[in-house]
């Protein structure tokens, strides 16, 4: 699955990582020397929620902040009632005040 939101198409950007060794100049050192560079991916913040696509619930991946904007409707969660017990009649050992 690509990481790649299906409403704005943001994808994984390209970044670089640089180490440095060495005291700072600040601290007294003769400053940082960079001992290399490393790329690396920066992944966008997906999330797989279910949302209503032409009339059907679908899960698709949205990154947060197409949620956050209102772009996708999410799909309504049906909530069902618990169902209720039937009343039960007093027991014989319980007295029954009148």
């Amino acid at each position: 699955m690509a990481q790649v939101c299906d409403i704005c198409a943001k994808g994984p950007i390209k970044a670089r990582k640089i180490t440095r060794r060495g005291k700072s100049k600040k601290s007294g050192g003769i400053g940082l020397n960079i001992t290399g560079i490393h790329t690396r991916r920066q992944m966008p913040n997906l999330q797989t929620i279910r949302v209503i696509l032409n009339g059907k619930p679908q899960r698709i991946l949205v990154c947060t902040r197409c949620i956050r904007s209102g772009k996708v409707q999410k799909r309504a969660i049906v909530r069902r009632t618990p169902a209720v017990a039937a009343p039960t009649a007093p027991s014989a050992t319980t007295p029954v005040s009148a």
